[in-house]
């Protein structure tokens, strides 16, 4: 177990650790699970009417799989996707619609719900090739492909945007994923696929970006694959599996559908799947270095490489300061204590802080400038990262991000609770002191006598 494995999952202390982190709040899976249970209910009784066929949904996907995440920006969507099948005896051609007719239904229906008042649906895209999807307000999205199932043979088959009937079978792949995963096994291989997910979001460009069923396939087969006496911790699982699956992956880029043999499930072309593995080794050597970090924040600062603002840091690391110290004696390494002046501006009133703000009303401007950067070493680099929490942020989907380096930084209070504004000096990039900055923001604002800053400078993102 790695010196930072609490970070990531800690039943102790679940709200500051990288699994809360990356995953939805209860509150948003309930909102969630509420909205497409209703447009399950109008889509089953409305497309009946349409079709004069027998209708039934599946819930599917990584809400199904239990791996959500939750966007890994403010200006994102989650994403479930439902699906609906129209049934009838045997095979697709037998039945008196074709592929764009179930499409068509279900583009016409969803268009039907949106224009209903009395629910959240906030618009309707243009049809995909596979799926319709509709927006709700909250920042999420249901995506509703169509399917023609027979119960008799149960077979599922998914009507596309070419007028063609797909081998799909989502029932199929989440069976292989309940018996691969294994119920005792099944939390930690979640977690895992989460934490995958959320790097890739952050890390890869979006048309470079793997699908979220070949990331749970790819973790779910080198979770099956490890040793699992050897290792304790998600911290060394994670290594461990990144590992396996960028091996896997150099020696072959096809990853075969476990439901369908013959579905490749990487869609990436030669170059992309090149440019997958050379991020999986980035990965695999930031948790390296991690992993043999000295103390635990040393720890965290270098997971925070791949998972910004989303991976925590510890409050107190009562082993860094003596770690520290016996590394000065021995080999003379440089420790510097940040001193960060604070100040919080609105309208006529200003607010002053050494070390931590607050309370202070929303609509602020804050400033934070390291007080004591003329003993700053030479060549060293002051980073600075936001990390918001509490209920408001959650619901904004606005956890924090990274700012960058410079001696100062500026942002607006914008949700009640208590925040932080890390700051990590680094020299040749070790860790050689950091300090986190409370900031604790009321749920009353001040009415400003100028406009506001430009959404870029704001406290969230």
């Amino acid at each position: 177990m790695g010196i930072a494995a609490n970070l990531f999952f800690n039943t102790d202390d679940a709200e500051n650790c990288l699994d809360w982190r990356v995953r939805p709040s209860d509150e948003q899976y309930d909102t969630q699970k509420e909205r497409w249970n209703d447009l399950a209910e109008h889509l089953k009784q409305d497309l009946a009417e349409r079709s004069d066929c027998r209708i039934s949904s599946w819930l599917q996907g990584s809400y199904k799989f239990g791996t959500q995440i939750r966007p890994a920006r403010s200006d994102e969507e989650f994403d479930i996707d439902l699906g609906v099948y129209f049934l009838w005896s045997g095979q697709p051609e037998d039945g008196d619609h074709d592929p764009t007719d179930l499409k068509g239904f279900v583009q016409d229906s969803l268009t039907e719900y949106v224009e209903d008042d009395t629910n959240d649906a906030s618009g309707v895209d243009e049809p995909r090739p596979k799926c319709s999807r509709v927006h709700f307000d909250g920042n999420f999205h249901i995506d509703v492909p169509s399917y023609h199932l027979d119960n008799g043979r149960d077979a599922r088959s998914l009507a596309t945007a070419k007028n063609e009937w797909e081998n799909s079978d989502p029932k199929a792949i989440y069976a292989w994923w309940k018996v691969i995963t294994g119920h005792a096994d099944r939390a930690r291989c979640r977690r895992l696929v989460r934490y995958l997910k959320m790097w890739a979001a952050l890390r890869i460009d979006a048309d470079a970006r793997p699908s979220s069923i070949l990331i749970t396939v790819l973790v779910a087969d080198a979770f099956d694959n490890l040793d699992r006496d050897q290792f304790s911790g998600d911290d060394e699982f994670l290594r461990e599996t990144v590992a396996n699956i960028a091996s896997r992956l150099r020696d072959d880029a096809e990853v075969q559908n476990p439901a369908n043999k013959k579905e490749n499930l990487n869609r990436l072309d030669e170059e992309k799947s090149t440019a997958l593995i050379e991020k999986l080794d980035e990965l695999l050597s930031t948790a390296d270095r991690a992993l043999a970090a000295a103390t635990k924040a040393a720890s965290a600062e270098i997971w925070a490489e791949a998972f910004d603002h989303f991976f925590p840091v510890p409050e107190d690391d009562d082993q860094e300061e003596t770690v520290l110290k016996e590394s000065s004696r021995a080999l003379a390494t440089i420790q510097f204590n940040p001193i960060i002046s604070v100040e919080a501006f609105v309208g006529n009133r200003v607010f002053r802080g050494v070390d931590r703000i607050g309370p202070i009303p929303k609509g602020c401007d804050i400033t934070f400038t390291l007080a004591n950067a003329q003993q700053l070493p030479r060549g060293a680099t002051v980073d600075w990262m936001v990390r918001n929490s509490g209920k408001e942020a959650e619901l904004e989907n606005d956890l924090g991000h990274r700012i960058g380096t410079g001696l100062t930084a500026s942002r607006d209070s914008a949700y009640r609770g208590t925040h932080h504004m890390d700051v990590a000096v680094k020299l040749n990039g070790l860790l050689i002191g950091r300090k986190r900055i409370p900031v604790e923001i009321t749920g009353l604002g001040i009415p400003k006598r100028n406009p506001s800053r430009p959404a870029w400078t704001q406290f969230r993102r």
